[in-house]
């Protein structure tokens, strides 16, 4: 299985997630620079963490139009599955592949720290090796991780069992001193409607070899390969 890293002017996950699949996975993966355009020669897309163009205007505003994430739309529409991770995940809002929206931390600081969050459908390419309702332990870190959707959105995303990652206790218990940023619902990841988009806050990559103190990062990159080999 083929992977793609879109790396952006200021990413700075790029070389992480590109480690994970390349040593860990050891799957063969490939580089995009935010100028390029790519078509069918990748069979999963990464759109990393970072702070691509300074997170100058919004984050992932301008992002949103380099070539690369053009290509990355049709990919998308086209069925491919695309992880997009703390700046991706913001990519993807402002791209239009996700609904929602990023504010501030309610805090107003950088958060940075291990985090619980429990899976919340495991119908996904991105969480079928996990279990209902397990709860991973995964490092954030991010200034503009609270996910914001109005009511309208919300309960589009719950109808349609798009709400992926919910953050948690260690035990999985929901509640307001587990939430690190004041993400609506508890929100730390979602897909799109077709269910092969993901976006999460939490970084797996971060998360993948034991040296890290949590290979729980592992199940995400692993569960997309386990999807592709079900879905052949």
């Amino acid at each position: 299985m083929k992977f793609g890293v879109i790396v952006f002017p200021g990413s700075n996950c790029d070389h992480d997630c590109f480690h994970v699949v390349k040593n860990v996975l050891g799957q063969p993966v490939e580089y995009i620079w935010h100028d390029d355009i790519f078509g069918g020669e990748f069979d999963c897309i990464i759109v990393p963490g970072g702070f691509s163009y300074g997170d100058y205007l919004r984050t992932g505003a301008i992002a949103r139009f380099s070539p690369a994430v053009n290509s990355l739309i049709d990919f998308a529409n086209s069925g491919g599955p695309v992880i997009g991770i703390c700046n991706g995940f913001q990519i993807l809002l402002e791209s239009g592949l996700l609904k929602g929206a990023m504010l501030r931390n309610t805090n107003m600081h950088f958060i940075c720290k291990y985090v619980y969050i429990r899976v919340e459908n495991i119908d996904t390419p991105f969480t079928n090796l996990c279990k209902p309702n397990q709860v991973l332990k995964i490092p954030i870190a991010h200034n503009e991780g609270n996910y914001y959707i109005d009511e309208v959105g919300l309960k589009d995303l719950k109808s349609n069992n798009q709400i992926v990652f919910r953050y948690s206790s260690k035990e999985g218990q929901i509640a307001d001193k587990y939430n690190p940023n004041g993400a609506k619902d508890f929100i730390a990841g979602i897909t799109n409607s077709k269910g092969n988009v993901l976006g999460l806050m939490p970084h797996p990559e971060r998360c993948s070899e034991d040296v890290l103190n949590s290979t729980d990062g592992l199940l995400i990159f692993k569960s997309i390969l386990n999807w592709t080999k079900v879905k052949t």
